[in-house]
This record gives structure tokens, sequence and C-alpha cells, in this order.
């Protein structure tokens, strides 16, 4: 498929439903507060951490889809949701957001105790993406991960918030929003807010939204601050684990001014930019009779290079 939306819609309309029984856990964080993961039942000494995007979970389309084939591969999956992504609440008033490592860096650590001896990897999704490639690229290259891969990354936030407010776009920042506002409104209904309830269904941008809500919730001085901070692309060039980076040129979360240059790679990253492929899409085949999930052969093939 060569349009853009079509590619970015197809596996979020169409992606079967992932038939494997996962296990549950609940981790504890430091701070009191907890995130919720999906793990794959057979054990393996590969084990594959996965980051949703933006209000994702491990009902997303492309975590139906990935997770079934690495499992196949004889690989344990561990999902990891972000703080309030598992359909519950979480403890705190803060929540997450495109620059948030810690509980990444918090659930490495964990399993690595756990598992001293097994082959951990990882792979994020849009801002699962942003936040594991700043990660990677802050904390002197995660040395505790053999490889890593990072699909549909918003490498700017600021560039790609405004890319959502032109076109057909608008139908995505709408509908994230909505999540979003509904999310916070139910949050803290009947306690005292740390934003305005009263004025939150008018933050019609992400702008708005990350200016009076995300930024302050997560102790950034404004919507500017928490942009140029929580932006993988200024951390891109401290990587030294090897990383396959996933990208579309016609991606409608973003414009190709945010996409980084060679010269902001460093040597370990592998970087893969198709024409087409839109938004965590990548569908070639036979559409509609014969879809192919090309995410589903590329990945695999990148994690058996480095198993």
């Amino acid at each position: 498929m060569r349009n853009a939306h079509a590619q970015t819609l197809w596996p979020y309309l169409f992606q079967k439903k992932n038939g494997l029984a996962l296990r549950h856990e609940r981790l504890e964080l430091p701070d009191g507060d907890f995130i919720d993961l999906c793990l794959t039942n057979a054990p393996s000494d590969t084990i594959i951490i996965i980051i949703h995007g933006l209000e994702g979970s491990v009902d997303s389309h492309y975590a139906r889809g990935i997770i079934p084939v690495l499992h196949g591969h004889g690989w344990q999956v561990v999902f990891m949701h972000f703080r309030g992504c598992s359909g519950e609440h979480n403890r705190l008033d803060r929540s997450y957001h495109s620059g948030d490592t810690g509980d990444i860096d918090y659930l490495i650590e964990a399993l690595s105790r756990r598992h001293p001896h097994a082959r951990l990897m990882a792979l994020g999704y849009s801002l699962g993406g942003n936040a594991l490639l700043k990660y990677l690229g802050e904390r002197a290259g995660g040395q505790r991960l053999r490889a890593a891969a990072a699909v549909s990354v918003p490498f700017e936030l600021a560039l790609g918030a405004r890319r959502l407010e032109r076109g057909f776009s608008r139908l995505y920042q709408r509908y994230l929003l909505k999540r979003l506002q509904h999310k916070i409104i139910s949050k803290f209904t009947g306690k005292q807010a740390p934003v305005p309830l009263h004025s939150i269904r008018q933050l019609n941008t992400f702008t708005l939204f990350d200016d009076a809500v995300t930024a302050p919730l997560h102790g950034f001085s404004d919507v500017q601050d928490y942009y140029s901070r929580s932006s993988s692309r200024q951390f891109l060039k401290n990587i030294t684990v090897p990383t396959l980076i996933i990208q579309a040129l016609d991606d409608p979360f973003l414009t190709p001014e945010a996409l980084p240059g060679p010269d902001e790679l460093s040597t370990a990253i592998r970087f893969e930019l198709s024409e087409h492929g839109g938004h965590v899409g990548f569908i070639g085949g036979d559409v509609p009779f014969q879809p192919v999930y090309w995410l589903e052969q590329r990945i695999p093939a990148f994690i058996k290079e480095h198993g």
C-alpha cells in the first residue's frame, strides 16, 4: 500500500488478535507506584522486552502481531505497560511520557537480577521507541541489553506535535487526545487534581495538552522544556548497543525534517528508511487478501543476528 494513512490504519483495524495465554505480573517500583507486565509462558535464554506507544497496551495491533511471532521462535516475551496503561490507574499523580526512561531501566535491572545469564533485548514502538533510544543513549548505552530495535520513532517531539495538527493527521491527534483527556478526568474525579480538569477538553492539540498536563505532572517547566529534553534525536550518537531503527518517509506522525542524518547516528545503529510504511504499518503482500506484516519478519531476523 502506497498510501501512508492506509498503512497506518490497516493493522489497527484488521490485525488478528493474539491468541496466546499470557502471564500477568505486577512490578512494584521504588517510588510506591507500579507497572504491569504480560509475559509469555515458555522460558528462554533470550528475553525480548516490548515497550508500547502512546496509550498503547498488550492489545495494541503491533503487540498482537509480534508477540506470537517472537514466541514461535522460542523466545520469552515481557511486555511492559507504562504506568496507567494496563487498564488500571497507577497510584501516583504522575503517569508516563515520551522521555520516561526510569521504569525501563528498573525493569531491565530487575530482569537482569532474575535471569543473570539471559540475553536481554528490547523493542520499542513509537513513543516507546523514543523512550528506548533515549534510554540507550543516556545510560552509557544500556549495557544490560544485547540489542534493541525501535519502530516509527518521533525523534523530534515538537515537530511531531506540529505535524499532527495538519491535514488527515489531525484524526490521530483527536483520537489520542480524547483517550488521554478521558483518562485524566477518570483518574482524578473525586480527588484533588494537580491539573485543571474543568478545561481539559479544550486542550485540543498535543502542544496545549502537554503544556498544561504532561509537563507539570512530570517536572518540566513547560512544553518546550518537555519536548527538548525528551526527544531521542540528541541521544542517538551515544548508543553503543547494536540497534535497529525502522522508519517510513511517509509517516503521518512526523516530518522528514525530524529524521536524523547519518552524522547523528552512532556506528552501533542500523537505520532502515522505507519510502512507504506509514506509522507502525509496513504492510506488503496482496492486500486485502494476503497481507504481509513485514515488521514481523524483519524484527525476528534482527534478533537472530544478535541472539
